[in-house]
């Protein structure tokens, strides 16, 4: 029988976080703080502990004890280490517009900034590691998001409006409108945000004032206000104009590339991506903002957000991702007995987000989380009524 391994949680509390959704869903009372992610991973910033007859250990320390048995032969000779990391994310407020660098970004940023002798910790610290950071979320509720840029064409006609602006604003959108004439839509997007980025303090209080006191209607006007009175004074707070929206409803997903532009705005979701925390930010934030690294790693292809729907009524769905290192299955049950429908001969993270599981000797309440071992010749059977999400690494399904 494969051993299972309950993980403990690992809460982050960041500001944009949300009150109610993580306690709820974890069925415990909220302390009033913004509960925004709970780590599922070995990642060394914070990494999940299991509990052992000798201790609690961290699940790297566990897993570097015999990375063959707990990876699988060739997880543990590819990456020597669990190659992704999941999170459940609760976001009440937008998090920061962000883009992720591709591997080889990742190496460089990471080698460089070491060179510069930059902490790991230091808040002015963009690669904290020498990974990529694709990622996938699906949601648990409806989620909103931004992702992606627009076309030239369709930003242009959507900054129209601050033609009517106050002179300051109308003056210093000339220049944004200038750039968005190029045919070239990545550089006419590389000179938009130069422009928009370099408008000056004044201009950024008036365009801020402006966006309250106007009359727009629909959702984008909608986010820029609430965006207005959250960062006052950030150039990114029209990003709803220049980066595509979408929203998903519970079971849908959005992959995510490196260099696309992304902001989530509200809704719970469980995230699943490349062990890795690197993060270029490029507004809506009190953390550090680097424009030009930012700069470096951006798509600026215009891309509308392809929406992962599941299969109707499927009692299991592998969402598909260009990804070598994570794969996400939701498996839902209805009492009878069911084999695991993701891989075998690699590790997995499963959690509970609705009913209670038993699987593998060990039962799975919602909001419960635990760790399995690569083990190829040993399916796994589940049962009871239940939602469960699993992460695991692609490879052969193991025949049931």
């Amino acid at each position: 029988m494969t051993n299972l391994y309950k993980l403990q949680r690992q809460i982050k509390h960041y500001a944009w976080g949300s009150t109610t959704f993580i306690p709820r869903l974890l069925g415990i009372p909220g302390d009033g703080s913004p509960w925004a992610e709970l780590w599922m991973g070995s990642h060394s910033h914070t990494s999940s502990l299991v509990s052992l007859p000798s201790g609690d250990v961290c699940l790297g320390e566990l897993i570097a004890g015999d990375p063959r048995r707990y990876l699988g032969e060739k997880t543990a000779q590819r990456y020597g280490e669990l190659p992704f990391l999941f999170k459940l994310l609760a976001a009440e407020k937008p998090l920061s517009i962000q883009a992720h660098p591709n591997l080889a970004q990742a190496r460089e940023g990471f080698e460089r900034e070491n060179k510069a002798q930059i902490a790991h910790n230091a808040p002015n610290r963009n690669y904290c590691d020498p990974n990529h950071k694709p990622e996938i979320i699906c949601a648990l509720t409806p989620f909103t998001g931004m992702c992606g840029f627009r076309s030239r064409e369709e930003i242009t006609r959507l900054l129209s409006v601050f033609n009517a602006g106050c002179s300051p604003v109308r003056e210093a959108f000339i220049p944004l409108l200038k750039a968005l004439e190029v045919p070239d839509q990545a550089l006419a997007l590389r000179n938009f945000l130069d422009a928009l980025f370099g408008l000056s303090l004044p201009v950024r209080e008036a365009l801020t004032q402006f966006i309250l006191s106007a009359q727009g209607e629909g959702y984008e006007w909608e986010l820029m206000r609430e965006f207005a009175r959250q960062y006052p004074g950030d150039p990114a707070i029209i990003a709803p104009l220049y980066l595509a929206l979408f929203r998903l409803e519970p079971g849908e997903a959005l992959f995510l590339k490196a260099g696309a532009p992304h902001c989530y705005i509200h809704g719970l979701g469980v995230e699943l991506m490349a062990n890795s925390d690197n993060v270029l930010r490029g507004g809506l934030t009190a953390k550090h903002i680097d424009i030009p690294e930012l700069m470096k790693v951006l798509d600026f292809n215009a891309v509308q957000p392809h929406i992962i729907k599941p299969e109707p009524d499927s009692a299991c769905f592998t969402y598909p991702a260009p990804c070598e290192e994570f794969s996400l299955t939701v498996i839902r049950g209805t009492g009878t007995a069911t084999s695991a429908a993701f891989t075998r001969n690699a590790p997995a993270i499963c959690v509970v987000t609705e009913g209670e599981v038993s699987i593998g000797g060990m039962v799975l309440k919602q909001g419960e989380a635990a760790f399995i071992p690569a083990n190829g010749d040993d399916p796994l059977v589940l049962q009871g009524h239940f939602t469960l999400y699993a992460a695991s690494v692609p490879g052969e399904q193991v025949p049931l």
